[in-house]
C-alpha cells in the first residue's frame, strides 16, 4: 500500500475512478464533482457544527467537584485522563497513519475537518482540567502512574502501529474498525460517566461540553462506518472470512477492555451505573456499530441506560447524516432538568 502523491500532474483520472485508496489523484481538490456524496454531506455537517470550547461556562463545575464524593471524583479524573489521551492519539493517527492512503478528495477533506476537531476537543479537555484542578499535571500524568489506564491505552493504539509498521490494505481496514470501536464504543462509554454526574446535577458544564464533543463524535463514527460500507462495494476482495474473524475478535476484546475500566473506574459507587449495567452497555454498544457494518450482533442485548441517548440531544437539533444538515445549533447551557 502506497501513499498518495500530494501533487501528481500525469495523473488522468476522473470522477469515476476515484477509490477510497489505491486511486491515482492529481493532488487537485476538484470538489464540483463528487463521488462519495456521503463525505461532502458529512463535510458540510460539520462546518454547521462548529463550536469553540471556551464558550461553554465552566464556572459552577469548580464549586462541584469540590463537592463530589472521593468515588466520583476517581470516577471524573480518570474518565477525563482517558479522553484526552483517545483525542490526542486521533489528532495524530489521522492526519500521519489514515489520510495519506485516501485518495478521494472528498474524504480527504473529512478526515482532516475530523482532525483540527478531535484538536478541539483537547483544547476542551484542557478547559475543563483547568476549571476543577490545582495541578494539572496530575490529569494529564494519570497515565503513567495508573497500569490498568495504561494497559488500555497500548491496546488501543496497538491496531493504528500495526497499519503504520506494515500498511497493507487488510490493515487499512482494520483500522477502519479501529475507528469505529474507538469512536463508537471507547468515546460513548467514557461520556456517560460524566453524563451521569450531571444526571444528578453535578458537573453540568462538564457535560454540556460532552454534548459538544459527542455530537462531533457522531459525524466521526459516521464517516468510518461509511467507509467501511464503501470498502465492501470497492473492494469485496478484502472481507474474507479471516478478516471478518479478525473484527469480531476486535469487538470481544475491544469489549471487555472497555467493560472491565468501566467497573474499574466506577467501583459500584457511581449511582446508576453497576458492574451489570456498565457491562451490559458496552455489549449493546459492540452489537449497535457491528450492525452498522453489516455483520452479526455478538450479544443480542438491549440498552440498560437508554436516558443517555436523550441526554446527549441539542433539543430541536434534526440530522440526517447521509442526506442533510443540522437544522437547529445552539449553544445553550445544560440545566439539571435538561433533557431527562
Amino acid at each position: 500500500m502506497d501513499r498518495k502523491h500530494i501533487y501528481n500532474p500525469d495523473s488522468t483520472e476522473n470522477v469515476n475512478d476515484r477509490k477510497v485508496f489505491g486511486g491515482n489523484p492529481t493532488g487537485i481538490f476538484e470538489l464540483n464533482n463528487i463521488k462519495y456524496q456521503w463525505a461532502y454531506n458529512l463535510w458540510e455537517m460539520m462546518l454547521n457544527n462548529t463550536w469553540f470550547p471556551k464558550e461553554v461556562d465552566m464556572t459552577r463545575d469548580v464549586n462541584d467537584y469540590k463537592q463530589l464524593t472521593d468515588a466520583e471524583k476517581i470516577a471524573y479524573d480518570k474518565t477525563l485522563s482517558q479522553l484526552i489521551f483517545m483525542d490526542s492519539l486521533q489528532t495524530n493517527n489521522l492526519i500521519d497513519n489514515v489520510n495519506p492512503y485516501v485518495t478521494a478528495p472528498e474524504i480527504n477533506l473529512v478526515l482532516v475537518r475530523q482532525s483540527f476537531e478531535e484538536a478541539l476537543h483537547s483544547q476542551s479537555y484542557a478547559v475543563m482540567v483547568d476549571s476543577i484542578s490545582t495541578n494539572s499535571e496530575e490529569i494529564y500524568d494519570l497515565w503513567r502512574r495508573d497500569m490498568m489506564l495504561k494497559h488500555k491505552n497500548d491496546a488501543i493504539a496497538a491496531v493504528y502501529q500495526e497499519l503504520a509498521d506494515h500498511p497493507t490494505d487488510e490493515n487499512f481496514l482494520k483500522a477502519c474498525f479501529a475507528n469505529q470501536i474507538l469512536e463508537g464504543i471507547y468515546f460513548y462509554s467514557g461520556f456517560t460517566y460524566l453524563y451521569t454526574l450531571a444526571r444528578s446535577g453535578k458537573m453540568l458544564g462538564s457535560a454540556q461540553m460532552i454534548r459538544f464533543i459527542q455530537r462531533d463524535e457522531v459525524t466521526h463514527l459516521v464517516l468510518f462506518q461509511n467507509l467501511i460500507n464503501t470498502l465492501r462495494k470497492e473492494r469485496a476482495d478484502l472481507f474474507t472470512d479471516e478478516l471478518k474473524a479478525d473484527v469480531y475478535e476486535m469487538f470481544r476484546k475491544a469489549t471487555k477492555l472497555e467493560s472491565d475500566w468501566g467497573k474499574y473506574i466506577t467501583q459500584g459507587q457511581i449511582l446508576g451505573l453497576t458492574n451489570d449495567i456498565v457491562e451490559q452497555y458496552i455489549q449493546y454498544l459492540a452489537d449497535d456499530r457491528l450492525n452498522a457494518v453489516g455483520l452479526d450482533k455478538i450479544y443480542n442485548v438491549s440498552n440498560p441506560i437508554k436516558w443517555v441517548d436523550d441526554f446527549a440531544k441539542f433539543n430541536d437539533q434534526k440530522t440526517n447524516f447521509f442526506e442533510g444538515n443540522v437544522v437547529n445549533y445552539s449553544k445553550g447551557s445544560l440545566s439539571f432538568d435538561d433533557d431527562f
